[in-house]
């Protein structure tokens, strides 16, 4: 196995002399549940445990010795599709943070982690960047949303939405976050900087028509389940989720990135992240059909129209949002898009491809493929398990009592096979 990069030794062993100092202070851990997902053979459970000031002294208050059940304590907040806040709630606790605060967290790393499902409990760790990627198998839910419970030693039980997408669903949305349905121009470092440590996030703007795009599809396709797939950080998860309830865009899980140096580099690959994952999502889903949607200021249209020549049975079609040209110099510094420069054969493609600067342009021109305002499709016919092939993909020998690790890994290894076959 090849060393590390000397990044990623600086940045564990900077993470871990943080943690013990922390930890020598009181301070205990908080567990930041993210939305996951699965089919009815599977579950791939998200979160992150970070260092929480009050964590440790949360125990104590509730007579709890270090290393025992949190049963007695209060649990984090549940997934915000369970809840509607009024607008005076929504204005103090999110449109006056800075986004800067979720990037000083310290991830606690190898923490023991407990996933409670309904009929049993799975023990896991978190990674070196505190994250929580587990897939289990053998989870006994059904189709539909559900609330699984993670707890730790030092820290408050967390309440982790999960979606189960069931076998009669037939159509998925696969969307890229920035400059998507979040006007960021997130590339440039010093308008980057400016976003994320000085504006307020009530100020970030939504893209002009994106939600009210993605309702169209979902009165189309009732209850299509919506994998929001970025290069964003999992430490702005939590922020993301706000900006879209609060703009009404569906919620759904989140597909992001690790912050900080990785095992082969200085940061990790934005396009590897986002091949490797569609590859996944396709051999977890044989039964559906995805609408990518994403933008031309990077390589969305270049990755969608890769991801589509290698599984054509998996994709429906392709949306662009074109960038302004202002857009375009903010996200990579010339006027055109990538994809002027090198064009993406995309004629060859069987399945449509649309391009319009906004959601109502888009939902014009997918209007008369997917059928939208024709009202809702009838659902249909139930499949067998076969046809959620997840439980095929795995090699046996790697799962301990029915769970795997998950994360970039994982993904790679998804497109690997396909590579191979």
């Amino acid at each position: 196995m090849a060393r590390p990069h000397v990044a990623a030794l600086a940045h564990d062993a900077w993470n871990r002399r943080v943690e013990r100092r922390l930890r020598g202070r009181g301070w205990g851990t908080r567990t930041i549940a993210h939305e996951g997902y699965g089919s009815t053979l599977f579950v791939r459970v998200l979160g992150r445990v970070v260092m929480d000031r009050t964590g440790g002294r949360e125990r104590v208050a509730y007579g709890i010795p270090p290393g025992s059940p949190a049963d007695g304590m209060p649990r984090e907040p549940a997934a915000d599709h369970l809840t509607v806040l009024p607008p005076e709630s929504l204005q103090d606790r999110d449109l006056h943070n800075r986004w800067w605060r979720d990037f000083m967290g310290t991830p606690a790393m190898s923490v023991p982690v407990r996933i409670h499902l309904p009929d049993r409990v799975v023990d896991a760790h978190t990674d070196d960047n505190g994250i929580i990627d587990v897939t289990v198998r053998g989870h006994g839910l059904a189709a539909g949303r559900h609330t699984l419970r993670l707890s730790t030693p030092d820290g408050a039980d967390a309440d982790a939405p999960v979606l189960i997408i069931g076998t009669t669903q037939r159509i998925g949305i696969v969307s890229d976050i920035d400059d998507t349905v979040l006007s960021t121009s997130l590339p440039r470092p010093l308008v980057a900087g400016w976003n994320t440590f000085v504006r307020q996030e009530g100020a970030r703007r939504a893209v002009p028509g994106m939600a009210t795009l993605y309702r169209e599809l979902g009165a189309r396709y009732p209850d299509v389940p919506v994998i929001y797939l970025s290069t964003g950080a999992w430490n702005l998860a939590p922020n993301l989720r706000r900006f879209l309830r609060r703009h009404g865009y569906p919620l759904g899980p989140m597909l992001l990135t690790d912050w900080g140096p990785t095992n082969t580099g200085w940061f990790r690959s934005g396009q590897q992240h986002k091949r490797s994952s569609l590859f996944r999502l396709a051999r977890e889903f044989p039964h559906l059909e995805w609408l990518l949607i994403g933008d031309d200021g990077q390589h969305d249209p270049k990755l969608y129209a890769e991801f589509a020549a290698a599984r054509p049975h998996a994709v429906r079609a392709i949306a662009i949002r074109q960038l302004t040209t202002g857009e375009q110099v903010l996200a990579h510094g010339l006027p055109v898009a990538n994809e002027d420069l090198d064009p993406v054969p995309t004629a060859h493609l069987p399945m449509p491809v649309v391009r319009a600067p906004d959601g109502y342009g888009l939902a014009r021109a997918l209007r008369p493929i997917l059928g939208l305002g024709l009202g809702p499709v009838p659902p249909m016919a139930e499949v067998g398990d076969e046809g959620s092939g997840d439980a095929d993909e795995f090699d046996e020998d790697e799962a301990v009592d029915g769970v795997l690790g998950g994360g970039d890994v994982d993904g790679d290894e998804f497109e690997e096979e396909d590579d191979d076959a």
